[in-house]
């Protein structure tokens, strides 16, 4: 009788023990996340800041039954604006939509990392053969054209971490929608360069994360 109490006795003392050590080891990790928080709202990071620069056409075709194609390449740049927090940009693809339609394909741009405060400049080419778009928006391109002002949107989506310190976040997501005005005939502001035309734009960028 008593080896049973004795025994019943050392199983409760481990039991104790493990408990302990599953308490310690949630306070740590509960601290460590607290820590985390309140780290990250005193920082308040911002979102990146996403601009524009120019945008150069090398072909705009829309031929019969509603095909587009259409080559050009835009350059944008970046600016981490936060004083104590890194970027990591994981993936990102550009592609340029009109009337919300996406007329080319997207090009991924080569994953990223920028310090404090740091400035990036992507420069990509943008393509899109006989990409097919409903009647209404070819009506629409045709009208733009014949009044001399195209507006296209170069968006970006994709993934980044936020990154303090030795900390990395977990992924967020980022969604960027950039206008580009597009000046023809008459009232063109475009400049020859080789086979096409280059547009000043410097547009500041809509950026949602």
């Amino acid at each position: 009788m008593s080896k049973e109490v004795e025994d019943c006795g050392h199983h409760d003392a481990e039991n104790k023990h493990h408990r302990h050590i599953f308490i310690g080891i949630l306070a740590v990790i509960i601290t460590i996340l607290v820590v985390i928080f309140l780290v990250w709202i005193v920082l308040q990071p911002h979102n990146p800041r996403f601009i524009l620069q120019d945008t150069t056409i090398y072909g705009l075709n829309l031929s019969d039954p509603n095909f587009l194609s259409s080559n050009m390449q835009v350059t944008i740049s970046t600016k981490n604006p936060n004083d104590k927090i890194g970027i990591y940009y994981e993936k990102l693809d550009i592609y340029a939509s009109y009337h919300n339609q996406q007329i080319t394909l997207a090009t991924e741009l080569p994953p990223t990392y920028q310090g404090h405060n740091d400035v990036s400049v992507w420069s990509p080419f943008l393509y899109g053969d006989a990409v097919p778009v409903s009647p209404y928006l070819a009506v629409s391109i045709n009208q733009d054209v014949n009044a001399g002002v195209l507006l296209f949107n170069i968006k970006i989506n994709g993934k980044l971490k936020w990154k303090v310190g030795s900390w990395l976040s977990g992924r967020y997501r980022i969604f960027v929608n950039c206008p580009a005005y597009i000046t023809l005939g008459s009232r063109s502001n475009g400049i020859n360069v080789g086979t096409g035309i280059k547009y000043q734009i410097v547009q500041h960028c809509h950026v949602d994360v």
